[in-house]
């Protein structure tokens, strides 16, 4: 007999009395490495061979697995686990940290403590992720519930129905929160799709647990299945509003606690349809959502001390928050036709002819005495009002990276653009445009700084009779740039690094001034009023708010560049820049200034190689950067990674000079327009096929509501329960009826009813009679008592008059092993 086999014996017998160290002994049978594919795969399937041999084990194991969790806190499971928290990043972190000196209590009566002691290895995540989906769903499909167990189902199933009440009421109180309605004043227009949500799903909640009877332990299946079309429907509009929300975040911006909050929604409003999935009668629908609440919780309870998934999930906000708004203004680095490309190389040259002249000020600042933060000083202004000079005049500098560039790759790879590999090859042609392009970037600094900067120093030697610099100072410049007896290629590292944050600094500060509305509030400022005209002030407002990003990127991105070397020193690192642009112009300077004995073919051809390997890297890093964070957003997997690099050097064998030369025939992108623009779409939430909001929609009103508890539902039979939305005008023939009357009567009560949720205190002397299925308490030993109603008296007549039978409480699960 295989050990398999007879571990599922051992829990068939042991149904009634569940032993969480049997189930343990059984995972950990099914357990191998993360690298195993085909025996994780093989072992499951000699479990589904032995299920299906013995169907008795598949009732066993069901019934064993429903009795132990149900003596565990199962809401937290369902409306909790593997939804992003809304506590502070820093507070988590604290929390964490002091984790590892003073260890945190365990919630024992935690399903996900539960979790964490069956699943405690670090690859058991990996491992159940390498099971194919067709044997998760045959096994699922096997552990079946006899009929004699329907009060274990009953159980589960008002968990999950309070699960769904309580979510559907911080969706609700996400959906109207203030910082949404103020980011999307229109919402007030649509506030009724996340109040009637709420209501659909306490109806849903009632008619379900009515009518299959869960109140009395027990589950029967009714005549008429109840229907949650009109939940989804209703959750389906919620997200349809979320969805317009971001597509109009370029106009309002975003904040940290407002992308929490967007992502908390999306999860909560997912997690409703699982939680609904688990209830109907489809049973593929049903088992796939067991199968995602399992890996969810899983995930969950191996991660829960985890610091470094804090920071994981945490960056993956942020990453989020960069690529859901990207700046219609600022710049641009994405050309697919010859226009764009030419445009390009006008814009790369204009900043390679100040280029030229700022790295002349940086060589001649050289010979001014300073202190060392004098110098960083200097070295920062230089770089910094330089780069917001040649953004000004409309100039480019090769090889940043904006914040947009993240965002235009994460579009490429949305929800709704179509299967992965679809969108995978779709994102490695826009890299190959956005390199093509970063490549004529570079081609328009270098071709003007080099011939510009020779201009200079044969102008000062022309003026001044002497040469700029002399020979020592211009065989450093070229040491420099060598790629192999300096640290260039990891200076130029470094600069790849800046390159991207002052992209991220760049759509921090445009985010920023949508979001404060800082142009309005300029042309409101009292003092600036009093002396620019008002066409003036309205000009500069909108040309703050405009360019507030990219002039602030730039500038602190010449901060990063010329402050890098002076902390080195003063640290004692070995830490500097190197940027091709600036490169290439000391080259000149350098070439020029060296004396005749010193120059050679071999200097000067490991200058070249060193300034084009410098721009090679400058790219690769800040690209590498901007690619990660955007897939990041999206939660592209790493194994995904190399499919994406192997489409990308396959474009490179089959057609390399895309990487050089626009294509004859111009991709075309969906959210990308040919000058590299992105191209925003905030007209309607409402997908295409499904009906708008009406501006005239109303919902029941909660004060014309009243709830009524299920003892007294029964003398309310006849009357009939109004739970639709109605219209101003409503059509002839329609099946909805209008609103007859504010004084009826619905009978509808909140939804909750289970040990943790009931209005009821718990007494431990109730006990649930199979038999008769009815509850006893300890009191119905006395005729008495037992014949009689005890009519409640005062305020506290709330615990045992209108209040739902209470359920009987649960066990005090079994404590685990430390």
């Amino acid at each position: 007999m295989s050990e398999l086999k007879r571990i599922l014996q051992q829990i068939t017998a042991l149904s009634d009395v569940p032993d969480p160290a049997v189930l343990k002994r059984l995972i950990d049978e099914l357990r191998v490495s993360e690298k195993e594919t085909a025996l994780a795969n093989e072992k499951i399937q000699s479990l589904i061979d032995i299920l299906r041999q013995h169907p008795e084990y598949g009732d066993g194991l069901s019934s064993f697995v429903l009795k132990l969790i149900i003596q565990y806190r199962q809401i937290s499971l369902y409306t909790d686990t593997g939804i992003m928290s809304d506590q502070g990043f820093f507070n988590s972190l604290r929390r964490l940290i002091g984790h590892r000196f003073l260890p945190l209590l365990p919630q024992d009566d935690s399903v996900v403590e539960l979790a964490g002691y069956l699943f405690n290895k670090r690859s058991d995540e990996r491992w159940l992720a390498n099971v194919e989906k067709e044997k998760w769903d045959e096994l699922v499909s096997l552990i079946r519930v006899e009929q004699k167990h329907l009060d274990l189902v009953a159980t589960a199933k008002n968990s999950i129905l309070n699960a769904i009440i309580i979510l559907s009421y911080r969706i609700s109180g996400i959906g109207l929160h203030p910082d949404l309605m103020e980011s999307y004043p229109q919402i007030l227009n649509y506030s009724a799709s996340f109040v009637a949500q709420n209501q659909e799903a306490v109806l849903f909640v009632n008619q379900y647990r009515q009518a299959h009877e869960l109140d009395s332990l027990t589950d029967i299946t009714p005549e008429q299945a109840v229907d949650p079309a009109p939940l989804l429907v209703m959750i389906e509009q919620c997200e349809d509003i979320v969805a317009t929300v971001r597509k109009r975040i370029y106009k309002t911006g975003i904040s940290i606690r407002l992308t929490n909050m967007m992502l908390r929604l999306d999860q909560s409003l997912q997690r409703m349809r699982i939680l609904t999935a688990l209830l109907t009668e489809s049973h593929q629908n049903r088992d796939r959502a067991v199968i995602e609440l399992i890996q969810t919780l899983i995930t969950t309870s191996n991660r829960r001390y985890s610091i470094g998934y804090l920071i994981d999930n945490n960056t993956k906000l942020l990453s989020r928050k960069v690529t859901e708004n990207a700046s219609r203004v600022g710049e641009h680095y994405i050309s697919t036709d010859r226009a764009g490309y030419r445009q390009m190389f006008k814009k790369a040259s204009i900043g390679g002819f100040v280029i030229a002249f700022m790295a002349t000020l940086k060589i001649l600042a050289y010979q001014l005495a300073l202190a060392p933060m004098g110098r960083a000083f200097i070295n920062s202004m230089i770089y910094g009002l330089g780069f917001v000079f040649i953004h000004v005049i409309r100039g480019t500098v090769a090889t940043k990276q904006p914040a947009m560039t993240a965002a235009a790759i994460a579009s490429t790879i949305s929800e709704s653009s179509g299967k992965k590999s679809h969108q995978l090859t779709k994102l490695s042609e826009l890299i190959v445009d956005i390199l093509r392009t970063q490549f004529i970037a570079i081609m328009g600094n270098v071709m003007l700084a080099i011939p510009v900067a020779l201009i200079i120093s044969f102008a000062w030697l022309q003026y001044t009779g002497a040469p700029m610099i002399d020979s020592e100072k211009a065989g450093h410049l070229l040491h420099d740039l060598d790629p192999f007896h300096s640290l260039a290629l990891p200076h130029a590292a470094i600069a790849g690094v800046y390159l991207f944050l002052a992209g991220l600094i760049a759509g921090y500060y445009d985010n920023l001034a949508v979001y404060n509305h800082v142009g309005a509030r300029i042309q409101r400022h009292r003092l600036l009023k009093a002396i620019l005209p008002e066409s003036w002030l309205k000009r500069l407002g909108g040309f703050v708010e405009a360019n507030l990003g990219a002039i602030m990127g730039n500038f602190l991105f010449g901060v990063f560049l010329g402050s890098t070397a002076t902390i080195g020193f003063i640290f004692g690192l070995p830490i500097d820049i190197r940027h091709i642009a600036f490169a290439s112009a000391n080259l000149a300077h350098g070439l020029f200034n060296l004396s005749a004995d010193q120059i050679s073919w071999n200097v000067i051809l490991l200058s070249i190689l060193g300034v084009a390997l410098i721009g090679m890297v400058n790219l690769i890093v800040s690209f590498s950067l901007a690619l990660f964070v955007a897939l990041r957003s999206k939660e592209v997997r790493f194994f995904e990674w190399g499919r994406l690099t192997k489409l990308i050097f396959g474009h490179i064998i089959s057609h390399p000079s895309d990487f050089f030369w626009p294509r004859d025939k111009p991709m075309k992108y969906a959210r990308i327009d040919s000058q590299g623009h992105m191209i925003f779409d905030d007209s309607s939430a409402v997908q295409k096929g499904s009906k708008a909001i009406p501006s005239n929609y109303v919902v029941r009103r909660l004060s014309d509501v009243r709830v009524l508890p299920e003892s007294q539902q029964a003398s309310q039979e006849n009357s009939q329960t109004n739970t639709d939305i109605y219209y101003d005008s409503q059509p002839q023939g329609e099946h909805i009826k209008p609103h007859t009357s504010p004084k009826k009567v619905v009978d509808l009560d909140d939804g909750l009813v289970d040990e943790e949720l009931n209005s009821s205190p718990y007494t431990d002397d109730i006990q649930y009679d199979q038999a008769t299925k009815t509850l006893n308490t300890a009191n119905s030993d006395n005729p008495e008592l037992a014949g009689n109603e005890v009519e409640p008296t005062g305020l506290d007549s709330k615990t045992t008059g209108d209040a739902k039978t209470p359920l009987p409480k649960p066990k005090k699960p079994p404590k685990l092993p430390n």
